[in-house]
């Protein structure tokens, strides 16, 4: 090959390199990948992902133009209003995956991982046996995410309670049944808050051992509308 004709090809090679790195660089942020965590239970505006996730507006505006930039979020404008959503579902699994490969692989992940959850975070079901026990009746499913998340998605037959009203809002549940309690996903601390405060008033409690992050990724049902 004539050397004009390698070094085209080496730059079409850096080229496309260089793209495959600017995806992970729109990754390299913490509050990026939060805000994604969050557009992974649906669609919401700024101003609700920059109050979810503590940021002003202008730096959450800032984080999501980048997101947007790397293709990973979609928008659409209702009047003034710009919604934000996930691109695909191939972003929420490629989120996923990061989060579980992090977990594996850097030694800091575990550490923080505990002191953001919690050691004793609890028994946990899986989803098969969740799903049978669910089919038996033998259990209360809740979840504990704030309700517009819970109107956007939520495994059926779940009750929602959120975690911020959970206190108040416990006569509710039934006495007689386990409940099984889920948030966003495997890392989401709502669900560990929940068991912890249920068990404190006497209630048999456990977690599902992820949330509704993995259960859409694993094709689960899912049904979307009001709290009963």
């Amino acid at each position: 090959m004539p050397k004009t004709a390698k070094t085209a090809k080496a730059g079409a090679k850096a080229d496309l390199y260089d793209a495959f790195a600017s995806s992970g660089k729109a990754l390299a942020s913490g509050k990026r990948l939060e805000l994604l965590d969050l557009l992974a239970q649906g669609e919401r505006t700024v101003d609700a992902l920059a109050k979810a996730a503590g940021l002003n507006l202008t730096t959450a505006s800032a984080h999501l133009q980048t997101l947007k930039q790397a293709g990973f979020v979609a928008t659409r404008r209702e009047g003034v209003r710009v919604h934000y959503r996930l691109a695909g579902e191939d972003v929420a699994r490629l989120f996923a995956l990061l989060r579980k490969v992090a977990e594996t692989r850097q030694a800091a992940v575990p550490a923080a991982r505990d002191a953001y959850l919690g050691e004793d975070g609890g028994a946990e079901v899986g989803r098969e046996e969740l799903r049978a026990r669910l089919e038996a009746g033998d259990v209360v499913l809740l979840d504990v995410r704030p309700v517009e998340e819970y109107r956007a998605g939520h495994i059926p037959g779940a009750l929602s309670v959120p975690v911020a009203e959970l206190a108040d809002r416990i006569e509710e549940l039934p006495r007689d049944l386990e409940i099984v309690v889920y948030c966003r996903g495997e890392y989401c601390v709502l669900a560990y808050d929940a068991v912890r405060l249920l068990a404190e008033r006497g209630r048999r409690a456990i977690r599902l051992d992820d949330g509704m992050l993995e259960w859409r990724l694993a094709e689960l049902p899912v049904h979307t509308g009001e709290p009963a």
